[in-house]
């Protein structure tokens, strides 16, 4: 169900992208609007990238098996990387076109005079890609998946650009052929909200391929859950990482030596099905379980009922 539902708010986006690459590359060839073009060649991006989120999301959700026993999340993960990378080479590539463009305008070269229809197929980009922003970024959270929420700032980047784009072409259009150069300043100016967004995708997905702990807030979070647990008194040697949407934690967790195994086992049990209603049914736990610990060494059942005594 989580999967059709990702699969659903990516086609939707594809629908919008397909169209848009349409009206901006033709509106940009005939309006004479380099600014324009970009912008369609990033929604063109975007329908790639919706590719990406299709299959490798159906790659992630491919249960546990011999080879994979944390399963396949890694792949949701490898898909937001891609994204991010796919975003980043857009963003450098209108970068270098806007900034050559200006350098010739600079040297005396004549732009071409942008026509007003590249304004309004802009303007009709920024309607259209934020209302797609929106609908993906609520999906995204709701259902708890980094690749389409990598997905809707690919959106949202798109409408960033097209902002760019409506306001450099507009005024090109409005003072004249004397200001065509806003529309490549318009260009770079875009391409630079492009390239941050990419990079702090990279990042985020890179950390968690080479297995970066989760935040220090969640990790606490899980200590608390599990020292709410009676009889639990410490715990050490945490190891937390995402697999994809969900969470691998490894803990060794402290209880008195002398009750049952049988009482020890349900107190472990009790800490890892708190943790996976916190965090998701497919949160990984792994409980070791220690007897209690005085002066560094393990202290024996029957030390314990004389300290109690005491």
């Amino acid at each position: 169900m989580r999967n059709r539902k990702v699969y659903c708010v990516t086609l939707a986006g594809s629908a919008v992208n397909l169209m848009l690459v349409a009206l901006k590359l033709v509106a940009g060839i005939i309006g004479c609007s380099a600014a324009l073009v970009a912008d369609a060649v990033h929604s063109l991006t975007d329908l790639l990238t919706d590719a990406v989120v299709i299959v490798f999301v159906k790659l992630s959700a491919k249960p546990q098996d011999a080879d994979h026993d944390y399963g396949h999340g890694k792949y949701e993960t490898l898909a937001t990387c891609i994204i991010g990378l796919a975003l980043l080479a857009v963003g450098l590539l209108i970068c270098v076109y806007g900034v050559v463009d200006v350098i010739h305008a600079l040297r005396g070269f004549p732009l071409p005079q942008p026509d007003v229809l590249a304004v309004w197929a802009a303007l009709l980009s920024i309607l259209l890609k934020e209302w797609t922003y929106r609908f993906t970024i609520r999906a995204s959270r709701r259902l708890n998946s980094a690749a389409l929420e990598a997905n809707a700032w690919h959106h949202r980047s798109d409408a960033f650009s097209s902002i760019g784009t409506a306001v450099g072409v507009g005024i090109a259009v409005a003072l004249g052929s004397s200001y065509a150069i806003l529309d490549p300043i318009a260009a770079v100016i875009v391409s630079l909200f492009i390239i941050k967004a990419a990079v702090m995708l990279i990042i985020r997905s890179v950390g968690e391929l080479l297995e970066q702990s989760l935040p220090a807030e969640v990790e606490q979070e899980i200590c608390q859950l599990a020292l709410q647990e009676p009889q639990v008194s410490g715990i050490h040697h945490l190891r937390t990482r995402c697999i994809g949407n969900g969470y691998a934690i490894e803990m060794h967790i402290r209880m008195p030596g002398n009750i049952s195994l049988y009482e020890a086992h349900q107190h472990a049990t009790a800490v890892e099905n708190a943790l996976e209603e916190r965090f998701g049914p497919q949160t990984h736990v792994g409980i070791h379980m220690e007897p209690l610990k005085q002066d560094g060494t393990y202290v024996a059942p029957e030390k314990l009922r004389e300290i109690e005594t005491d």
